[in-house]
């Protein structure tokens, strides 16, 4: 009977599918999973235990409780989402023919504004690493693409060899919802790339038994993940005394730079990755208030 399955049940199932699906990130499947797990223990509370049951003044309710437990309006709106996802799913199956969560609303959340380097301190940035010793031309090919190419960290990881192509100056990236986009590298990426590749890249191959086709690799040959990326660049900036810069920090200088330079938000959605221009408009403000900083420092009127 269509609505008749518990919602543990069904939450197990749908986490099982969207894992073999890859879709989504493994951070946000685990978040789906707490998510999911929270709302089945608290409706079980009100004595509604099956997915058909639930309907959109229960759903109301919940968002009520949690708001009532001073929870972050992000953390509403995952959970939220989590229980959209959930029904989705479950109307593709026929499990419920309702979805309740259609029309449900959530606190609305504060976009804060992206964080963006000064165009100078991000020069100096690609620059800390050693031009010396393998770690250092891996670090400085990888931070170049960061700001340079403007890639997710998750994305530079993910590289192999063969996405790269020197020749034309470009980078097959596979970005979020496992979608592909030629990135095109400036000439500060590609000479970084090509030195570590020609001349570093055979360094940490030796640590290993086996050969990856990672693009990036660890001290012990395996493919370089997103915390040793992260801890780089803490480890180059506090060397400097410089505030810490999270890897995401180059992707938004990388759109705000190009913004400030004359370049038009098409063209910016579509390097970044962005399915929806209205992502990545948020550059915008960005540069508005750059330019507004800059009117109050400089004109005698301001």
């Amino acid at each position: 009977m269509a609505g008749d399955v518990f919602i543990k049940r069904a939450s197990e199932d749908f986490l099982r599918a969207i894992e073999v699906q890859r879709e989504l990130s493994p951070n946000t499947v685990a978040a789906y999973e707490t998510d999911l797990a929270q709302f089945a223990e608290w409706s079980g509370r009100a004595k509604v235990d099956r997915l058909g049951e639930v309907d959109r003044r229960l759903l109301r309710r919940y968002i009520a409780f949690l708001s009532e437990r001073r929870l972050a309006r992000r953390s509403i709106a995952r959970k939220a989402s989590a229980l959209r996802s959930l029904f989705k799913w479950a109307i593709e199956r026929d499990i419920v023919s309702v979805d309740p969560t259609d029309g449900l609303t959530t606190p609305k959340l504060d976009r804060p504004l992206p964080k963006a380097l000064r165009a100078a301190d991000a020069a100096r940035l690609c620059e800390l690493p050693p031009s010396d010793d393998p770690v250092g031309l891996r670090d400085r090919a990888l931070i170049e693409l960061l700001y340079g190419s403007g890639l997710r960290v998750s994305e530079l990881v993910g590289l192999d060899i063969d996405d790269v192509d020197l020749r034309d100056r470009r980078i097959r990236v596979l970005g979020k919802g496992r979608k592909e986009r030629d990135v095109p590298m400036g000439d500060e990426s590609l000479q970084a790339l090509s030195t570590y590749m020609e001349n570093a890249r055979v360094w940490f191959v030796e640590k290993s038994s086996r050969v990856l086709p990672a693009l990036f690799l660890n001290q012990r040959g395996g493919r370089l993940n997103p915390r040793s990326v992260r801890a780089a660049l803490d480890r180059y900036t506090r060397a400097e005394g410089l505030p810490h810069v999270a890897p995401h920090a180059l992707r938004h200088s990388f759109a705000t730079h190009l913004l400030d330079g004359g370049a038009d938000l098409r063209t910016v959605q579509e390097l970044l990755g962005h399915e929806s221009l209205s992502t990545t408009q948020i550059y915008t403000h960005v540069s508005t208030e750059r330019l507004k900083a800059v009117y109050e420092q400089s004109h005698p009127r301001a």
